[in-house]
């Protein structure tokens, strides 16, 4: 009965408080400068801006304003490493003149380890790297791939580099990383490994091409050859040695090109497909990035690039591909050019009615935290950690404390919470496959679940945030909206927080424990805004 008189009263606080949050105030279409907007209007800043001012106008939508420094601070930390600032790291921003302070936060970002693990995150859901069934990797040559991925994307390899090296390469799953490409595939015909290579790197769904243009660019794998060693669960990809007579190919763009018997198809291959006129090679990556970045791709989903699926804003797509290219292929060129444009950073408040204002880019479309983020975020609020399970026998299900989800490496390791936020399975390499749409069961489980109430109750850093304060309860609120929100809270906020610590009804610790709960349970901490 205690544990739910308890609950009873952390739900009363979860609505005082939720509903005291500004952002409310939306609803009944008051502009907001702070905490989410800025007082300054969109204003071009790069040539992204342009073309997406020239598309609104045409569509007839006013841009969003800028989000105030408070909101990106947040934004651009879970965009980039996939991780929610601490509180002192938003003080120092917050505290920063400097009329570039933005571009500096975003190279700072780029350079930091996190950086790597989340994006080796991203590549390892479109690669498939999982150890098992329907894929069946296994634990070690996931290790070796996903370092080789993490490595690749911590040099800042050069894209066409990265993807050539996966498509041509041979020997060992376990000593030649990159050949696992060829291994994380529910089949290992031609014909499969063309719809993989189609969908990875060229954005297409194969299976919605004539049936010829299907058969002629399975001809480019079908001299990809498999054998078992003595290792266990080690497996050989190599090029079949048989010799075949010279023939002619056709690539997916109708060009025709001479095979000789000594050729292994796969390089010629990859010399079209990474070449500087490829129509798909630059646009499909671009394409993605701009879509993981602003929660929608220019053609949508992004993993369908096709003649009848809509894309909006053609040049600036064609721009994008272009300054990809002439980079050489530096892919953290593009995310400089997309984070650093003011169409990035709008505020997620639209100032259109239309529906169609998110989708023309009118403002920062609000999205639910991916569950890898989200499980992050929770255990570094309070100090805790998360267990994760796995089919695969031990030592392999061993993750070392420290570990964080985005850093994790096999898509069959995995947990309750990971699983029930929509983590992808990992099975297909199709966007899809991520489900971020919010259910009454994710609701339920921040609201009223053991394990997150256990993660508040046991945690070491409220009780030392508690210490800090001096049994100063605004100090307290304070600190707490830093280290959730990412922001101040406005007074409002404040007096309804201090209200409740005063009251008398709980200890001041499990006043902070329920204003806690009350704080990841708003939408304001669950979505990127």
């Amino acid at each position: 009965m205690k544990y739910y008189l308890r609950l009873l009263a952390s739900s009363t606080i979860i609505l005082l408080l939720v509903l005291s949050l500004d952002y409310s105030a939306v609803a009944a279409s008051k502009r907001l400068v702070k905490p989410f907007e800025s007082s300054l209007v969109f204003r071009k800043v790069n040539p992204i801006d342009k073309y997406i001012l020239d598309g609104l106008n045409k569509q007839r939508l006013t841009p969003a304003a800028l989000c105030s420094d408070e909101v990106f601070v947040r934004r651009v930390f879970l965009d980039i490493i996939g991780t929610i600032p601490s509180g002192n790291e938003v003080t120092r921003f917050l505290k920063d003149r400097r009329f570039d302070k933005r571009s500096r936060l975003i190279e700072q970002l780029m350079a930091r380890n996190e950086f790597a693990d989340y994006w080796a995150l991203k590549w390892g859901d479109l690669l498939r790297i999982k150890a098992e069934f329907p894929i069946n990797l296994w634990p070690n040559a996931v290790q070796a791939y996903n370092r080789w991925i993490h490595e690749a994307i911590k040099k800042n390899m050069p894209y066409n580099e990265m993807v050539t090296s996966m498509l041509v390469s041979s020997g060992s799953n376990f000593r030649v990383p990159q050949v696992n490409f060829y291994r994380a595939l529910q089949g290992h015909k031609p014909d499969s490994i063309a719809q993989v290579v189609a969908l990875t790197f060229m954005g297409v769904r194969l299976n919605k091409w004539p049936e010829q243009q299907q058969k002629n660019m399975a001809v480019f794998f079908s001299r990809v050859a498999y054998k078992r060693s003595a290792e266990w669960k080690e497996e050989i990809v190599f090029t079949d040695p048989k010799p075949l007579p010279d023939m002619k190919a056709t690539l997916p763009d109708w060009t025709e090109v001479k095979l000789k018997s000594s050729d292994d198809p796969r390089r010629v291959f990859a010399k079209w497909l990474t070449g500087s006129r490829n129509p798909w090679f630059a646009k499909n990556i671009v394409n993605r990035i701009w879509s993981w970045l602003m929660g929608r791709g220019l053609i949508d989903p992004p993993d369908d690039i096709r003649d009848d699926n809509l894309l909006r804003y053609p040049k600036l797509l064609a721009y994008l591909e272009e300054e990809l290219i002439n980079s050489g292929y530096d892919l953290r060129h593009i995310y400089r050019l997309i984070l650093n444009s003011r169409t990035y950073q709008q505020s997620a408040i639209p100032r259109s009615k239309s529906v169609e204002a998110e989708q023309w880019f009118a403002c920062y479309p609000v999205r639910r935290l991916d569950a890898e983020v989200l499980s992050d975020a929770l255990c570094m609020i309070t100090g805790t950690r998360e267990r994760y399970s796995s089919m695969i026998p031990e030592p392999f299900t061993f993750v070392p404390e420290e570990n964080r989800s985005i850093a994790l490496s096999d898509g069959s390791i995995t947990s309750q919470f990971l699983e029930m936020f929509g983590r992808p399975s990992r099975d297909t390499g199709l966007e899809s496959e991520r489900n971020n749409n919010p259910t009454d069961a994710q609701r339920l489980h921040l609201l009223n679940s053991t394990h997150i109430q256990n993660k508040l109750e046991r945690s070491w850093k409220l009780r030392q945030l508690l210490r800090r304060s001096r049994k100063k309860p605004r100090n307290a609120i304070k600190a707490l909206y830093l280290a959730i929100l990412s922001r101040h809270p406005t007074n409002k906020e404040i007096d309804v927080a201090e209200k409740y610590f005063k009251s008398g009804q709980v200890s001041p610790r499990q006043a902070a424990v329920d204003i806690a709960w009350a704080l990841i349970n708003s939408k304001e901490f669950v979505y990127r805004h």
